[in-house]
């Protein structure tokens, strides 16, 4: 999952609960997520796991969530801005990496493109990505 660098720490260091979305997302409850902190960081930094998600009106999630997203009600208006729906991620257990990967360094292993919002770990990916999600662990 691609984030600002300030989202991805929020989540690391506990302050930040609820990532949010303007789509829904599919992935199931238990999802690991690797945490992509995107330019000017451009590094993985850490992981989390889905433990729920709700999709309502931007309105609606504000209301029910505005303590634990991370922004401001003038940069939550101007995300959602034009959209019917959003979604809120409920993310737990953050692990920070003890040394974040480089793109560069992901890229010297494999093609590797980090995605614009989120993605599946593919078996095309860089072993070190594949070996943070338990379903490659086995």
């Amino acid at each position: 999952m691609s984030l600002r660098p300030r989202f991805a720490e929020a989540i690391l260091d506990g302050t930040k609960t609820v990532e949010l979305r303007r789509t829904r997302l599919s992935a199931p409850d238990g999802t690991h997520l690797i945490l992509y902190a995107s330019s000017p960081v451009m590094a993985v930094v850490g992981t989390a796991v889905i433990v729920g998600r709700d999709t309502d009106t931007p309105a609606r999630i504000w209301r029910r969530h505005r303590k634990h997203v991370g922004l401001l009600r003038p940069e939550y208006d101007e995300y959602f801005d034009g959209s019917e729906l959003a979604t809120a991620v409920y993310v737990r257990d953050p692990r920070r990496l003890a040394t974040p990967w480089p793109l560069s360094a992901l890229r010297d292993t494999a093609k590797f493109q980090p995605p614009q919002s989120y993605r599946f770990v593919s078996d095309d990916d860089p072993a070190q990505l594949r070996n943070l999600v338990p379903a490659y662990l086995q």
